[in-house]
């Protein structure tokens, strides 16, 4: 290696700014979530998951009859093909509902007539399938794999309040409802995240958005990714008390571990988000007579950031997964959908980015993604390697 070549740091690409977005803005110092120009805690507060997908895909919130026209949209794109029902029975019902939304997501093309045409018109189209779509196949399969009969949608609610009824067979209470829209709304978008920017790197290479979208949801599921709040859960069934507290942050913070929940890499206060869902998942615990989870987490947060402190000399701060966990868990949705219920909110950030990389920044024409790699060799280092024939190895 050259004595003037600085190594290369594999840290993610974290600080590297790769494009440039119109969607969305993330002021870690501030603790600012901006969905188009509007701050998180007023869209969570005023607005509905179907208004904020609108502003994400139209980049403007909608007015009365076009939210009227676009929730009625969604609605007729709840009933995925019947095919798509029958493929899911087939398949073994333990498996991770991640790995299944991933492989089903893809046939809900077979329910768009549009794709392959070009025009920006035709993928919002498909985005929209898809944001009706993957609601339907979570809570299908997870009735399926609990050997209950599929609930199909009902359309006289709305998005939310119909993917708890679908889910449990039951219509939601309103005030469950609404935790759930608001849930959704802060879900739905974080600028370049890592499933955000694999959706952008697959429409980089002009693949339809179905491909693109099957691609984020591999990468949301991983455990550092849209896992994580799988992990608080288990994190908090682990802990079962408040009085294990002490004992519990004293042993991960000894052996080097994550109190999971805690942290971010992009904040530097507490994430936005899980500001706005720590009442909610207080006042959750309280209609489902399940307030340990709500309580954990917050004696949890406190001691946990009094103990990094302490250790660390710094500051750590809650992220969006730490109260998510346990206002899910209150609702009655299983662990192992935590991440599904992350894909199918944020299927509408994904749609806008990609819609973005293939249409909107294009100047004059956006390029195929192709970043570059320092070479630094194996057993010959960085040089070539001799051949050597296969009797003298």
């Amino acid at each position: 290696m050259d004595d003037c070549t600085l190594p290369v740091m594999n840290t993610g690409l974290r600080g590297v700014d790769v494009a440039s977005s119109k969607i969305c803005d993330v002021r870690g110092k501030q603790g600012k979530l901006i969905y188009r120009g509007f701050l998180i805690q007023d869209l969570a507060r005023n607005s509905s998951f179907e208004e904020v997908c609108f502003l994400l895909l139209y980049e403007r919130l909608p007015k009365k009859e076009e939210l009227e026209g676009f929730s009625q949209s969604l609605k007729q794109k709840r009933r995925v093909p019947d095919n798509i029902f029958s493929f899911l029975k087939m398949l073994p019902i333990d498996m991770n509902p991640m790995d299944v939304l991933q492989m089903a997501t893809p046939l809900l093309i077979q329910n768009d007539k549009t794709v392959g045409e070009p025009g920006i018109e035709t993928t919002l189209y498909s985005a929209e399938n898809l944001i009706a779509g993957m609601a339907t196949i979570t809570a299908a399969w997870d009735r399926i794999r609990n050997h209950k009969e599929i609930v199909l949608p009902d359309n006289n609610l709305n998005h939310a309040a119909n993917f708890l009824y679908m889910l449990s067979g039951e219509k939601p209470d309103d005030e469950t409802a609404h935790f759930f829209d608001t849930s959704l709304v802060l879900h739905a978008e974080h600028s370049f995240n890592a499933s955000t920017f694999t959706a952008r790197q697959v429409a980089s290479t002009r693949a339809h958005i179905y491909a693109a979208i099957s691609a984020a949801i591999g990468s949301l599921s991983g455990a550092l990714h849209g896992g994580a709040n799988v992990r608080v859960m288990k994190m908090l069934k682990e802990i079962g008390s408040v009085d294990k507290i002490d004992a519990y942050i004293n042993n991960i913070l000894s052996s080097g571990g994550l109190i999971m929940g805690l942290g971010h890499a992009v904040y530097q206060t507490d994430d936005p988000r899980a500001v706005i869902l720590a009442p909610m998942s207080k006042r959750m615990g309280q209609i489902a007579n399940q307030s340990l989870w709500y309580e954990l987490t917050r004696e949890l947060e406190k001691k946990g950031k009094a103990a990094f402190k302490a250790k660390k000399q710094r500051e750590i701060f809650s992220n969006v997964d730490f109260y998510s966990a346990s206002l899910f868990y209150a609702m009655g949705i299983a662990t192992d959908l935590f991440s599904p219920v992350f894909a199918i909110s944020r299927v509408s950030g994904w749609s806008a980015h990609v819609i973005e990389e293939q249409f909107a920044m294009a100047a004059p024409k956006p390029s195929l993604y192709r970043p570059g790699a320092t070479y630094v060799g194996d057993y010959c280092g960085p040089d070539e390697c001799m051949f050597t024939d296969m009797d003298d190895r």
